[in-house]
């Protein structure tokens, strides 16, 4: 089984109109809301690809329960810790220019973060935990490091997808697979930006060496790079008019882990992933997979090792 775990949760109001004039009433022509959180957009993309999860992290207030009966309703499992406050809602706004408004959300206490690391402990030996996103506020960037220990002991397969300081400090315990952005990883090997592609594949073999299974560093519209013992592989990515690139990364990498369960090649699983990562951008949300069988035609994939 795949759990996700999204640590600070949000819905996103997606808006679109003509022209944001400052100092003016800006009226929207289109508009829509969405749960969200990195992880949460796994398990929803996961779902549309047939695969079964389970989603935690915190949810606070009505907000948090519209995410929660939003998932149950496309019969999604759930075990969120409820918290006082309010789930954040995120504005992602569509003009002439993309603006991103990303809020705070509630304060988690201690106990309730105890609460979540032992839901995670429970999670059976063998099962992979997708941990995605940003941390909310009251809890540490240790908490990290506290997940990668317990998955590394319980036999958990554990993917990371986040910005927080800690991940560097996660690569003794051998996470199954990093998916971070270009910025990202710079930031976790402390290197200067903006790196080029030999930079950023200097950086993808480090975090090998230095103990990650597989490394996917996503590249927007430049596609993704994919590094493991065996392989290091560049996949170019569909081109398109985008609209919303929140999601993107999230359902290339929900894409990338569903079709290796389903026992497709490295290949096919990354030329699928960047594909939906694509469609995503040049959708509201998350990609419907209408368009998939059109980008994939767009998609080339070079292996360095072969």
């Amino acid at each position: 089984m795949i759990y996700t775990c999204t640590l600070n949760t949000a819905i996103d109001l997606y808006v679109e109109l003509e022209e944001l004039i400052p100092d003016s009433v800006n009226r929207t022509f289109d508009e829509d809301y969405q749960p969200n959180g990195k992880g949460v957009n796994v398990s929803i993309m996961l779902k549309r690809l047939g695969i079964e999860s389970v989603a935690l992290g915190f949810i606070a207030g009505f907000t948090g329960k519209y995410i929660e009966d939003s998932l149950r309703e496309m019969d999604i499992q759930t075990d969120f810790v409820e918290v006082d406050g309010i789930t954040r809602v995120n504005v992602f706004i569509n003009s002439t220019e993309e603006y991103k408004i990303v809020n705070q959300g509630p304060v988690i206490q201690l106990a309730e973060q105890k609460l979540l690391l032992n839901k995670i402990k429970e999670i059976p030996t063998g099962s992979m935990l997708v941990l995605s996103g940003s941390l909310p506020k009251g809890v540490p960037d240790s908490i990290i490091v506290d997940i990668a220990k317990t998955c590394q002991t319980q036999g958990i397969q554990l993917v990371l997808d986040t910005s927080v300081d800690t991940v560097a400090d996660t690569l003794i315990y051998r996470p199954f697979l990093l998916k971070p952005n270009e910025e990202e990883v710079a930031d976790i090997l402390k290197k200067k930006k903006p790196l080029s592609e030999e930079g950023l594949i200097e950086c993808g073999n480090e975090l090998l060496q230095r103990g990650a299974q597989q490394v996917i560093i996503s590249r927007g519209k430049n596609g993704a790079l994919y590094f493991s013992q065996d392989d290091l592989l560049k996949v170019t990515s569909p081109q398109g008019k985008v609209v919303n690139t929140a999601c993107s990364g999230d359902s290339m990498l929900a894409t990338f882990i569903g079709k290796r369960l389903q026992d497709r090649t490295i290949g096919d699983a990354l030329s699928k992933a960047v594909a939906v990562g694509a469609s995503t951008a040049f959708s509201k949300g998350l990609s419907d997979l209408k368009d998939i069988p059109d980008l994939l035609k767009q998609v080339t994939i070079t292996n360095y090792k072969g």
